[in-house]
């Protein structure tokens, strides 16, 4: 697994095109011949773009799901809509398609944002109040989800 860094802000042309951050295609050097899956997020409005790699992990996982068991067979259906496998172009622009642009409300002023081994395309504006609303609760969040994990490798605990 690749670990992404960075927060990028960025501006999609009339097309739906955005130019792909300098810093971002060098962490991406060998996803950008192998391409991308780009879909909806499961718990925000915004969108998320897997390299290939990252998202074949991902189907590995979701092709252990019993698919007659018809929670499964749902979530496999709504977690896969709207999916597009995506390509950056020589020049380094990717096009986000427009149902999908649609979808996370995304027109001029956008911001790529790592999310571990995948980037997050937010609305300027979205991804503000998102990282806004949630300050006061982060801490709570930091504690719940990481106050358990004792990994003396890693020094946390």
């Amino acid at each position: 697994m690749n670990t992404i860094v960075g927060t990028y802000e960025c501006k999609v042309d009339s097309k739906g095109r955005l130019m792909m951050p300098n810093p971002l295609k060098k962490q991406l050097n060998v996803s950008l011949q192998e391409g991308f899956v780009l879909k909806r997020s499961v718990f925000q409005q915004c969108l998320e773009l897997y390299p290939m790699k990252e998202w074949d992990l991902m189907m590995q996982k979701i092709n252990k799901l019993n698919r007659f068991v018809k929670k499964n067979n749902d979530f496999i259906r709504r977690f896969t809509a709207g999916v597009r496998i995506i390509e950056i172009d020589a020049t380094g622009r990717l096009l986000i398609p427009k149902d999908l642009a649609v979808f996370a409300s995304v027109t001029k002023d956008i911001v790529l944002s790592s999310a571990v081994n995948i980037i997050e395309i937010w609305d300027k504006d979205l991804y503000e109040k998102a990282i806004d609303d949630s300050v006061g609760d982060f801490a709570d969040l930091a504690e719940e989800v990481m106050g358990n994990v004792n990994d003396d490798e890693y020094g946390i605990s």
